[in-house]
């Protein structure tokens, strides 16, 4: 069964990139309307996302932006079939506007370790191939569930001379050595992780169980942070990447400090661009003692 969905899912990746980008884009922002418009689960999520990080909005100010924020999701999972599929630079040919590229520059010109981190916020695989024809980071990522998509991503998002590592104890390892060596590595920061893989800092209006691997990994190393993101264009004819070097308090020896500089930063971008950010995401799935589940 796990093989036969991988199938479909791969077969419907095909089936979108090999669609005109705008088209493909539209019927992305479709299925995110129907996501939107029936009672499913990802409309569900969003809304009880949304409701506790931005209890300042009305009703109907929830409601637009959980319909925008469906819109954009659809768009971003077209996006990604694209990118998935495509040739590397015809995926960056999408890029029209790079704001902070100095910094990734002077990054990579002083010969110290680079620790890229982004976020589930625009769309990060367009953004890896981007950041992939600037350097060879190793690509940090959580692997899919069916094995067929897995090889395709592992395939396919290697195709610019980069690696990838996976979130098992081999792929720790390999980041690890490669900013010890000098290299550049390309970390996703909000993915929830286990419990003892992380501390409870402020993200929007509440706590959010976010992971030390990216303090832990700066801390003893003479590497550098930067802040990676790939945004929409209001448009929809492309993207905007912007970069920018991560402020001193995520190098800070209080690991809960360093944690939460990280997690204001990221909200930081959010806000700027909230229905961007996949907030159908389980992201508050583990909650601090005493308090009620959300899902």
């Amino acid at each position: 069964m796990e093989r036969l969905k991988g199938a479909i899912i791969v077969g419907f990746l095909r089936l979108f990139s090999s669609l005109p980008f705008a088209l493909a884009q539209r019927f992305g922002a479709a299925a995110g309307w129907l996501m939107w418009k029936l009672p499913t689960r990802s409309r569900e999520v969003v809304r009880t996302n949304l409701r506790h990080c931005m209890p300042e909005l009305s009703a109907a100010e929830l409601e637009d932006l959980v319909g925008r924020t469906l819109l954009d999701t659809g768009r971003s999972f077209a996006e990604s079939a694209c990118a998935w599929m495509w040739k590397p630079q015809k995926t960056v040919g999408l890029i029209k506007e790079v704001e902070g590229l100095e910094v990734l520059q002077a990054a990579l010109a002083n010969g110290r370790g680079i620790v890229g981190i982004t976020s589930h916020l625009g769309n990060w695989e367009v953004l890896n191939h981007w950041y992939c024809s600037q350097c060879s980071p190793v690509i940090f990522y959580r692997p899919p569930k069916q094995k067929a998509v897995d090889d395709l991503l592992k395939k396919q998002r290697v195709q610019l001379g980069n690696k990838v590592a996976p979130s098992t104890r081999e792929g720790i390892i390999s980041v690890m050595r490669e900013v010890r060596k000098g290299g550049a590595v390309g970390i996703p920061a909000d993915p929830e992780p286990a419990l003892k893989s992380g501390v409870f800092v402020p993200f929007f209006a509440v706590q959010a169980l976010t992971s030390k691997f990216v303090p832990n990994l700066l801390k003893g190393n003479d590497a550098q942070a930067i802040y990676l993101h790939c945004l929409r264009l209001p448009d929809n004819a492309g993207f905007k990447v912007v970069v920018e070097a991560a402020p001193e308090a995520l190098y800070s020896d209080d690991a809960d400090a360093a944690v939460a500089s990280m997690s204001k930063t990221i909200e930081s971008y959010v806000r700027r661009w909230p229905s961007q950010y996949m907030w159908s995401m389980k992201r508050f799935k583990k909650r601090p003692p005493g308090e009620k589940k959300w899902y």
